[in-house]
């Protein structure tokens, strides 16, 4: 298991379901919030919103919730005021974490975010501490059955992206950020809506981890996405396939 996306699919996670599902609806209310205010409430002329409204969607979020937290934010007063915070830090066996976060009250999400860092075994950073072990690009995400490999690689090289990965599952495309929208655009236009599409950080180095390593890692990436402000964790480690049977089982 590769640890350089999100970690909501880890598959030894058990129960607690339904929480995990509103903690999700809330962190996504939180992003469509955001991008409604800071730009156009259209999600047509809004890329940012376009894309947030996607992600709600492909949660199965009901379309009223969604436009209740447009016009929410758009509406008198706007509700609460957001802003983009990013942490760094080194998790257990020396793993780099970037930590997302919207939060209406830095002090709070800092000291939050320190102290899971610092109860699993990390350590919180400064700012670009480790974000150099990764590199920040576009990500979108096509089921298989939408193209095969070579229409899809075609459609990604016309639209300007860098990459493309096309396996038995999914097409993913990558592109550097500054053409995220255009390449996304472009895709959507050709093939139809994504399954995911969002700026994402890789790493450009991993960490193999053994089995007593990576279930600190796994409750430290836990006790930050639990974290209501935390919008998106991402670290550079690997768990072998034997060890991830052994933690499932």
């Amino acid at each position: 298991m590769a640890g350089h996306s999100q970690f909501k699919n880890i598959m030894h996670r058990k129960g607690a379901q339904d929480a995990r599902r509103a903690r999700q609806f809330a962190k996504l209310i939180r992003e469509i919030t955001v991008s409604a205010r800071q730009g156009l409430p259209d999600p047509a002329s809004n890329p940012r919103l376009r894309a947030a409204v996607t992600a709600a969607r492909q949660a199965n979020m009901p379309k009223d919730t969604v436009d209740r937290a447009i016009k929410k934010a758009t509406g008198a007063g706007g509700g609460d005021d957001y802003v983009e915070v990013r942490y760094e830090g080194y998790g257990p066996a020396g793993i780099a974490v970037i930590v997302e976060a919207l939060t209406d009250n830095r002090n709070r999400t800092a000291s939050d975010v320190r102290a899971a860092f610092s109860k699993h075994g990390g350590a919180l950073g400064e700012t670009n501490s480790v974000s150099f072990l990764f590199n920040r690009l576009g990500a979108i995400r096509y089921p298989a059955a939408t193209a095969s490999a070579d229409d899809m690689l075609e459609a990604a090289i016309e639209a300007g992206a860098d990459n493309v990965e096309s396996d038995a599952e999914s097409h993913e495309v990558t592109c550097a950020i500054d053409d995220f929208f255009t390449v996304r655009d472009a895709l959507e236009t050709r093939f139809g809506e994504p399954e995911s599409a969002r700026l994402d950080w890789r790493p450009t180095t991993t960490v193999t981890v053994d089995e007593d390593r990576a279930a600190s890692v796994l409750k430290l990436l836990d006790a930050l996405e639990e974290n209501d402000d935390v919008q998106n964790v991402y670290a550079n480690f690997e768990i072998p396939d034997a060890v991830m049977a052994r933690m499932s089982a």
